[in-house]
């Protein structure tokens, strides 16, 4: 085994990070600084501290992350209108990126020559996190105990923190909790009798939003005001990015809107089963879409949909840090100038839908689209030479094919 120094830990708190802790310390006998990233998360991180402190960590960070998480990883990727495999709108795959750039900046200020992390080897987030690193500082050494040691079951996982005294928490039936990540953006719920695609989802599941059969019967309007493709303000108020994404999350969670129970495919060969709960997402990408509807040329828009699949497969693949997610970002970025105006939602019983939008740069003319009298000259006639020109190819082919 390579000779480690000091190591800096991804640190949550919780069951698994906290029994990682311990086994670095066992295992490698160096020093261990923590890591906690606040990403709106929704918990108490101080107890994150007391757990750390009661096992002998002297370097305990605890950071506020969240303006940076939703300025300049949430807000480019909805830019985009990016979601992974036409659904799921990448709440935790954005996370580990910024985490990732963190630790690297951490373990160059403390002189540190490896970080770890608790991805396990069947999921996504392992792939994330070592691939940002190499991306940022390749001279780092990543550890990964759940590659490393012999603890291969959540029992087994158990009986250590048993042997170690470490607290195991529980849930409201006194079990083992279900595996849960929660940002600013989400809150995604996996494990236990999720992993049933075919069982339905326990209600106690779901914590940002209400069932929308429970939701209120009266509709909610608000308008969400965007500049340059980044939102800025909920119902005429100016608010930062975090601030605003904190107020439609509670907007929508009222509402119920932003549920997702998805089956998707893992970067590393497997199917999965999760319950997403994204509300200020959900209300952002449709009103993100109301907006580019009037402020974005026909081509641009078609072209940004045929890129925006392989651009959310990137994300969600770890590849945040690569070239070819760079350069899908300055074409997103680019297209994004005059993308400003404000769009008008009604939330209602689990729905987010547009039902107005204006823009001071809007590309959209009432005077040539109507039906009525148009003061903007428009000969009919031009459009039997347009269709005969874009008809001569299908005349051929129907020829040839004896049609």
């Amino acid at each position: 085994m390579t000779k480690i120094e000091k190591i800096v830990l991804s640190y949550s708190g919780g069951l698994d990070t906290s029994i990682i802790l311990k086994w670095l310390q066992e295992t490698y006998g160096c020093e261990v600084v923590t890591f906690t990233a606040d990403l709106g998360q929704g918990e108490e991180l101080e107890p994150a501290r007391a757990k750390a402190e009661m096992s002998g960590v002297k370097d305990i960070r605890i950071v506020d992350l969240r303006e940076e998480f939703v300025r300049d990883f949430v807000f480019p990727m909805l830019r985009a209108n990016a979601l992974y495999e036409g659904q799921y709108l990448l709440g935790t795959s954005i996370a580990r990126p910024l985490i990732a750039r963190h630790l690297v900046g951490l373990a160059r200020e403390v002189g540190a020559d490896a970080v770890a992390h608790g991805a396990t080897g069947k999921g996504n987030d392992q792939i994330r996190f070592e691939l940002a690193v190499n991306a940022l500082d390749p001279s780092i050494k990543v550890i990964a105990p759940w590659r490393q040691w012999n603890i291969r079951s959540r029992m087994q996982l158990l009986e250590y923190a048993e042997k170690h005294r470490i607290p195991v928490p529980s849930d409201k039936r006194g079990e083992a909790p279900f595996s849960i990540d929660a940002n600013l953006l989400h809150t995604s719920t996996e494990g236990k009798s999720l992993e049933n695609p075919a069982e339905v989802a326990p209600d106690h599941v779901y914590q940002r939003t209400v069932d929308p059969v429970d939701a209120p019967d009266t509709p909610e309007i608000i308008t969400v005001g965007f500049e340059r493709g980044d939102p800025v303000s909920v119902n005429g108020k100016a608010m930062t990015p975090a601030a605003l994404l904190t107020e439609l999350n509670g907007l929508g969670g009222r509402h119920g809107v932003g549920r997702l129970d998805l089956v998707e495919n893992r970067f590393i060969g497997m199917k999965s089963r999760g319950i997403y709960e994204t509300p200020g997402g959900t209300i952002l990408l449709a009103a993100h879409r109301g907006i580019e509807s009037i402020t974005l040329d026909r081509a641009a828009a078609h072209l940004k949909d045929e890129i925006m699949p392989r651009y959310a497969e990137l994300i969600y693949n770890g590849f945040w840090f690569a070239p070819e997610r760079e350069m899908l970002q300055a074409l997103i970025d680019h297209s994004q100038a005059f993308v400003s105006g404000e769009v008008t939602l009604r939330l209602y019983k689990g729905s987010a839908s547009v039902i107005s939008r204006a823009s001071p740069c809007s590309l959209y003319s009432a005077d040539l689209v109507t039906f009525e009298e148009s003061t903007i000259a428009f000969d009919h006639h031009d459009a039997e030479g347009f269709i005969r020109l874009n008809g001569l190819r299908l005349r051929s082919w129907a020829a040839r094919n004896g049609r």
